[in-house]
């Protein structure tokens, strides 16, 4: 029996998912895990732009749509099914972490970026899912266009 059984990718969709998306799917497969991946749409709300500004539930829905087309050929790509797929709508540290307690997951697997200057300062994504996640936390180092 593996200690990881049921890892939560979170993905952006960027470049980098496929490479950071084929490491999980290698992993899921060496220990005999089942492997989810999840996106999420996080919606920031603009200023008004006058009378012709979509509301924003139609707005929310059109984005997760298209999310769900990015993240079935993404899956499709890396080989994983439809029933392991999920798009959620939210803030994405928080949903990450919620969905990974409410799947029991083990493990979550995420991409990491490089920070230079300022950047090192800003609370990432991948820092705010480590201090809060109920389960270990991989995060696949990014460099450029690549999964290094």
């Amino acid at each position: 029996m593996s200690s990881y059984s049921k890892i939560l990718l979170a993905v952006d969709l960027n470049a980098d998912s496929v490479s950071i998306g084929r490491r999980a799917r290698e992993l899921a497969t060496l220990l005999g895990a089942e492997l989810t991946v999840l996106h999420v749409v996080e919606y920031v709300p603009a200023e008004p732009a006058g009378e012709a500004m979509v509301p924003p539930v139609q707005l929310l829905n059109e984005l997760a749509d298209s999310a769900r087309q990015r993240l079935i050929a993404l899956c499709s790509d890396i080989g994983v099914g439809a029933d392991q797929q999920k798009v959620e709508v939210g803030s994405v540290k928080g949903e990450i972490v919620r969905v990974a307690r409410a799947m029991q997951s083990d493990l979550i697997v995420l991409g990491a970026r490089e920070r230079h200057g300022l950047s090192i300062f800003v609370n990432l994504t991948e820092d705010t899912v480590l201090h809060a996640a109920p389960c270990d936390v991989l995060a696949v180092r990014v460099s450029g266009d690549r999964a290094v």
